[in-house]
């Protein structure tokens, strides 16, 4: 009997090919904790055995090939996952924590109440205390009522750098509130 023509059956194949699976995996740096990829490169492998034509040449080939291409779309089309799952988690912090507002409870950026919007003096005085940035944040956030995305375009800067100019600005806002108040109530004497 002539062994040249036996055919062999997939798991005699698996179990030759096995390592090919790792070397790929390997060599394209991919971590495999729950063994996702090496079932797609165990899949891979499997459609390659079905498909194969020995007149294109070695099978060991025809499954390095098969088996790096397919692991490479996995792993591209799991970055695009993760990358959608990214944005989505980014536009929800963005919805949550947009200017003034911490998840559902609103904190107050300082009260100006009785503080008229054209007082030109007390901006001045604002500004004195502020970055240029801090100022940028509070001249278009509080004063025009522009959003933070308008914002973040107006000056070609992110939304996140945005947001920091205004956690900045409300804490320098709030020491010189805290000041303004300290003057203006001095503590009673005996």
């Amino acid at each position: 009997m002539n062994n040249s023509n036996r055919k062999f059956t997939f798991e005699e194949i698996f179990k030759q090919n096995e390592n090919r699976i790792y070397y790929q995996m390997h060599k394209l740096g991919i971590h495999d904790p729950h063994n996702e990829f090496y079932t797609e490169g165990l899949y891979a492998m499997w459609r390659a055995h079905k498909k194969y034509n020995p007149n294109k040449g070695p099978m060991a080939t025809y499954f390095n090939y098969s088996i790096r291409y397919h692991l490479i779309d996995k792993l591209r089309s799991k970055t695009r996952e993760f990358d959608k799952q990214d944005k989505i988690i980014e536009e929800h912090r963005s919805n949550i924590y947009n200017g003034n507002t911490y998840g559902l409870m609103k904190l107050p950026v300082v009260d100006f109440s009785g503080i008229k919007l054209d007082d030109y003096s007390f901006w001045k005085r604002v500004k004195s205390h502020l970055t240029e940035n801090q100022w940028k944040w509070v001249c278009f956030y509080i004063i025009h009522g522009m959003s933070l995305k308008e914002i973040a375009e107006h000056e070609n800067v992110s939304v996140e750098a945005v947001k920091s100019w205004g956690k900045q600005a409300r804490k320098k806002l709030r020491k010189v509130e805290e000041h303004i108040i300290s003057e203006n109530n001095p503590p009673p004497t005996k």
